[in-house]
């Protein structure tokens, strides 16, 4: 049963501690990018034959698999896959970057060119789970960014097929190529390449914990989005919620994973007794109901505060990867909210919303993160490039300006530099 928590009662450790991942997997992620990094797409047949089951000849989805996946898919649910993809592109067009140029003073020309990266690989869990709304939160952000090559890295199953509906949102999002390969290995052949698969410029994509710490390892050999911990829900209800629906949400999230967090913070006592209570009658509901109970029980808890600007306070100490507010005026404390992956307002907007449909991404910042960083746009698949051009005349009315300033820092050379252009050195 989930935990009830008066605020000031217990301590703040129990308050804000989060759940933390009992096996180090560092050593085994490590051993797995060398052996990819030595063998190639040898290392990758090996691993998805013991990882997945499945024995491969060719990595690369086909386009007659492609095709098979289309037909095996139900036209309904590709109905719905357009849908989603047209809200989330229409969200993230408004996220484009402009290149921009400054040259107001005479002989200068200043600028910043907005440039996608190359290719970009997408890690799309796969196996038993599918998620293809995965694939349209980060393929189609990376399209709108203007990437030339889109790359999903995902397990097959023990028949050596991506599961269909994977390949259906790949269609749907413009995704160029596919490789049937999971795990630490695949995020290691997108950072440094093999014969099939070639070395990517960016990274992104939920996984489990060897795929996180595979993302951690090769950083720097490659950019990567974030470093993703387990999924968390942080609900703030006021009295008149309806303790069925904010039961709900908490256990959508607690289905995810038994190392998944699900927080109420409400002003109610009554509410958080109703909400426990709803809880108990909702598991035995879902078919996962063995991941959702580990995680109620072991990470759970409903916090009991003084009034819902309390609540808040809680809310931004925690830094939650989704922040549900339930009230009935969510924009009178949408200024108050300063730490969240992303937030969903009122009483009619569940989380699952955000996770397949509305538009904004569902890449989220986790673990606290949210007090630092971003929900995955547009801007993660672009960098910027900066440029400078100044005349000989417009570079001698400041090169005194730069000697004097590098001089402060002893850096002669720069400042020889700076004069060496102009009629006179000082």
């Amino acid at each position: 049963m989930i935990k009830i928590l008066q605020y000031g009662e217990v301590k703040n450790e129990e308050i804000f501690a989060r759940s933390v991942p009992a096996v180090n997997v560092a050593e085994i992620v490590a051993n797995i990018i060398a052996d990819v990094r030595a063998r190639g797409d040898a290392a990758l047949f090996d691993y998805t034959a013991k990882f997945d089951g499945a024995v491969l000849t060719s990595l690369a989805v086909t386009e007659e698999e492609m095709n098979e996946a289309l037909a095996e898919t139900d036209p309904a649910f590709l109905e719905i896959l357009e849908k989603a993809a047209a809200n989330i592109r229409k969200f993230h067009a408004l996220q484009v970057r402009n290149s921009f140029i400054i040259n107001d003073t005479p002989g200068v020309v200043i600028g910043q060119k907005v440039i996608p990266v190359d290719r970009a690989g997408l890690y799309v869990p796969g196996g038993t789970a599918a998620y293809p709304s995965t694939v349209l939160m980060d393929a189609i952000p990376a399209k709108i960014a203007g990437v030339k090559e889109v790359c999903i890295v995902t397990p097959p199953g023990k028949n050596g097929r991506v599961n269909p509906v994977i390949l259906a949102a790949a269609h749907v999002a413009g995704v160029d190529k596919i490789y049937k390969v999971g795990g630490a290995q695949a995020v290691a052949a997108l950072a440094y390449g093999t014969g099939s698969i070639p070395k990517a410029d960016k990274i992104v994509g939920p996984g489990n914990a060897f795929v996180a710490e595979a993302k951690k390892q090769v950083y720097g050999a490659v950019s990567i989005d974030m470093i993703a911990g387990p999924s968390e829900i942080l609900v703030v209800a006021d009295g008149k919620s309806n303790p069925e629906y904010v039961a709900a949400d908490l256990l959508s999230q607690a289905e995810h994973d038994k190392m998944a967090s699900a927080v109420l913070v409400t002003d109610s006592m009554a509410l958080a007794k109703a909400v426990q209570q709803q809880i108990e009658l909702q598991l035995p509901q879902l078919l996962r109901e063995e991941i959702a109970r580990a995680s109620i029980e072991n990470n759970g808890k409903i916090i009991v505060a003084e009034n819902i600007t309390a609540a808040i306070d809680i809310a931004n100490e925690i830094a939650p990867e989704h922040l549900e507010l339930c009230v009935d005026d969510p924009f009178a404390y949408l200024d108050s909210i300063r730490h969240a992956g992303s937030i969903f307002m009122g009483r009619n907007c569940p989380e699952a919303l955000g996770d397949y449909f509305a538009g904004p991404n569902h890449t989220l910042p986790t673990s606290g993160t949210a007090r630092f960083s971003s929900p995955l746009s547009v801007d993660d698949f672009v960098k910027k490039t900066q440029y400078t051009y100044y005349t000989k005349e417009a570079l001698a009315a400041v090169a005194q300006d730069i000697a004097a300033f590098a001089r402060v820092e002893g850096l002669t050379g720069h400042a020889k530099s700076a004069v060496v252009r102009t009629e006179a050195e000082a």
